[in-house]
């Protein structure tokens, strides 16, 4: 009697904790936050307006923003504060994390309680090497799945793919700026936020003519949907619905079939290759 007693009460405690991790497990594929994901350049109003919706802020509510992709963080927050006071009656507040104070709980608390938390432009490296594998990270992942949204620009774009594009090639020595052809073992990718895992993200998409550096990326994670956002637009990602915002397009590109490699400066050739172009107010899926 004693054997069945003990037998049920383990029972019960391993299937109480399966279904805690099933839950943990469904809570982070399908986060209750938001993203709102812009490709650098100038940011109306009406974008901004559009981000604030997004985010569904409540009176108690407030921003943070995290300036440390950028060489000036003082200057990137008092640019973006002087628009949002404008659109926003919410508390607007700092947070420019150092390798100091990475580690320090209150601050990081500050960060996951945060319904709207921006990510400035700059150098996403930069910012990677902030947070990577310290709370702050976790608290931007927590605040994703508990329901808070997650807004970058540029670099702030860039951070939001678990592999993230550094921008690097690492066949040339100097850093150019472009890819000048598509060629195998030659994009740098590192770890970003992780709060993409199926897609990829390229910024300053068309402005700046990125179609050669995300087809490389595709190259090296065929698996993932590539996207490429212009400038002054933004993609709306709930779960794996993205909606088109702002003022120009969006470029996905997936699925590339007979990936062929040269001997000969590691050039490639893609047999089929599926593209798309969006405008604001479209939507499309990402899994």
């Amino acid at each position: 009697m004693k054997n069945q007693f003990l037998f049920k009460f383990s029972f019960q405690k391993s299937i109480s904790a399966l279904l805690l991790l099933t839950s943990f497990l469904m809570q982070a594929q399908n986060p209750k936050g938001k993203l709102f994901i812009i490709g650098g350049g100038d940011r109306s109003d009406a974008l901004m307006k559009q981000a604030l919706a997004v985010a569904e802020l409540g009176k108690k509510d407030y921003i943070v923003v995290l300036p440390m992709s950028s060489e000036e963080p003082d200057s990137s927050f008092i640019f973006f504060k002087t628009q949002m006071v404008k659109l926003t009656q919410n508390p607007i507040v700092m947070l420019n994390f150092t390798a100091a104070t990475a580690q320090n709980k209150k601050l990081t608390d500050s960060v996951q309680k945060a319904k709207l938390i921006f990510i400035s432009g700059g150098d996403q490296s930069r910012f990677m090497a902030v947070v990577h594998n310290t709370p702050i990270k976790t608290a931007i992942q927590k605040a994703y799945e508990s329901g808070s949204t997650i807004s970058g620009t540029s670099a702030g774009a860039a951070v939001m793919s678990e592999k993230m594009i550094t921008g690097n090639q690492k066949l040339e020595k100097e850093y150019s700026g472009t890819f000048d052809n598509i060629r195998y073992d030659n994009l740098e990718t590192s770890e970003g936020l992780g709060l993409l895992k199926t897609a990829v993200i390229d910024q300053h998409f068309l402005k700046r003519n990125r179609y050669n550096r995300l087809l490389s990326a595709l190259v090296e994670f065929p698996e993932l949907t590539g996207i490429g956002i212009d400038e002054a637009t933004a993609i709306i990602v709930r779960n794996n619905q993205v909606e088109v915002a702002g003022e120009s397009e969006v470029i996905v590109v997936r699925k590339p079939q007979g990936i062929k490699k040269s001997n000969k400066n590691n050039l490639i050739s893609i047999e089929n290759l599926q593209m798309s172009i969006y405008t604001p107010g479209q939507k499309f899926n990402i899994k």
